[in-house]
């Protein structure tokens, strides 16, 4: 107002021949007085790395050494066991309960499920409660993390019981001791749609708390963002995470009706509206992508080199220490410390591989996400939460970044969502095809 007055008054002056005033000059340092200059923009990238503190810097650091170790430490549990004849012992526990095979592979399965436990205890205890608690990242107490812990074991032998995928497993490598790991591949697939489509109602449930999204208004806009992706109108919802964890994060999971996005309640507690439709965008893009789909063929393919390496090593191993652990081949229930020491390792080696295609899926992701909703400003400071909240590193080592991470660092994703911008220049999406146009709320 006090702009236009000014711009008036030396205009009437003009007019009437009378020499201006400095009214409008005077008018517009009343103005910047009364409104203050914008901040300089945000320098996202240099907030991530000067976020990236010493503390942030040890505890990745010993993140990326318990991934080393970890498994190192589950072949030499599984090693431990079949050394000290412990395994061998199991099995003979477990003929002397009964005849019935099924019977059998159960008992086993328990008295190893519970031995592993307790040897893989201290490590465990480090990396999923003292660790965590020493960098301020979980809620949990010591008696629900064990709460936890004991559920889990418990979870999986009832599993094993009521579905005797086990018992059919050792079936099948009892009777084909040479070609079981092809039997085993082929069967991958349905297994692995099978857990895929029961998670979000069974297993999920168990750990935590899920219920519809409570804030009405961002759920709304959350199925309008949906509706513009072409997704069927579902709910979204939102897990008790801060009971154990001050991380923030969102997943899609399930297929068909039981596919659901969720987000954590500590990320609606620290992320601002536009930033947590930016990531109900990426989770969109997982869901238009068929990343789940994409993601069951590759466990399917990669099953063939996982098991197939597996009953190789075993074979060798298995010649030269099978009369020493008292094992009679790979179809004795005492050999599965032995394949499960040998899936560690192939599997661990294939992790580059694995992790590529994941990074790739997300990348998609991101790219769906900033084209949907082409916030690139809400997507970078989304990748920025996520890393100072959940003391990220967001330009690991190159070697760090193959081995360990299923998603693309998060300089690189914070630099793309600041960068990605086709529709500035003209271009077309590479993704997003537009059910129906965005008006978008900022």
């Amino acid at each position: 107002m006090l702009l236009g007055a000014g711009a008036c008054a030396t205009a009437h002056a003009q007019d009437t021949g009378a020499a201006p005033t400095n009214l409008a000059a005077d008018s517009a340092s009343v103005g910047a007085l009364a409104a203050p200059p914008a901040p300089p923009p945000r320098d996202l990238l240099a907030e991530a790395r000067d976020g990236f503190t010493p503390e942030n810097r040890a505890y990745q650091g010993i993140r990326v050494w318990l991934r080393l170790v970890g498994p190192v430490y589950g072949v030499l549990v599984s090693l431990l066991l079949l050394f000290t004849g412990l395994s061998a012992r199991f099995r003979d526990i477990a003929h002397a309960m009964g005849s019935r095979g099924y019977v059998r592979v159960l008992v086993y399965f328990t008295l190893y499920s519970v031995a592993v436990a307790l040897f893989t205890l201290p490590l465990a205890w480090y990396e999923e409660f003292a660790l965590e608690h020493q960098f301020g990242l979980s809620n949990q107490t010591l008696a629900d993390w064990a709460f936890d812990s004991i559920k889990g074991i418990t979870f999986s032998v009832v599993v094993m019981g009521v579905v005797p995928l086990l018992w059919l497993a050792w079936r099948v490598i009892e009777r084909r001791p040479r070609s079981w790991w092809l039997w085993l591949s082929l069967g991958t697939l349905p297994i692995a749609v099978a857990a895929t489509l029961l998670q979000p109602l069974v297993f999920d449930p168990l750990f935590n708390r899920f219920t519809p999204l409570q804030d009405a208004a961002l759920r709304q806009q959350i199925l309008d963002l949906g509706a513009r992706a072409g997704i069927p109108g579902r709910d979204v919802y939102e897990v008790d995470m801060s009971t154990k964890t001050n991380k923030v994060n969102a997943y899609v999971n399930g297929f068909g009706a039981s596919q659901r996005i969720v987000l954590w309640d500590t990320t609606l507690e620290r992320l601002q509206r536009d930033e947590i439709l930016f990531v109900m965008g990426h989770e969109m893009g997982h869901y238009v992508l068929r990343h789940i789909w994409t993601g069951l063929l590759w466990v399917t393919v990669g099953a063939f080199a996982v098991f197939g390496l597996s009953a190789w090593i075993a074979h060798l191993v298995l010649a030269r220490f099978g009369a020493q652990w008292g094992v009679q081949g790979v179809g004795d229930l005492a050999a599965l410390p032995l394949l499960v020491a040998a899936l560690t390792v192939v599997g661990f080696a294939g992790q580059p591989v694995s992790n590529a295609v994941s990074r790739q899926m997300e990348h998609e992701s991101d790219v769906y996400a900033l084209e949907l909703t082409r916030d690139n400003d809400a997507g970078a400071r989304a990748f920025l939460q996520l890393a100072q909240n959940n003391r990220s590193d967001p330009a690991p080592a190159p070697w760090v970044r193959v081995l360990f991470y299923t998603h693309p660092p998060l300089a690189e994703r914070i630099a793309f969502a600041l960068e990605y911008r086709p529709w500035d220049e003209g271009r077309p999406n590479q993704l997003y095809r537009a059910r129906v146009e965005p008006t978008l709320t900022r």
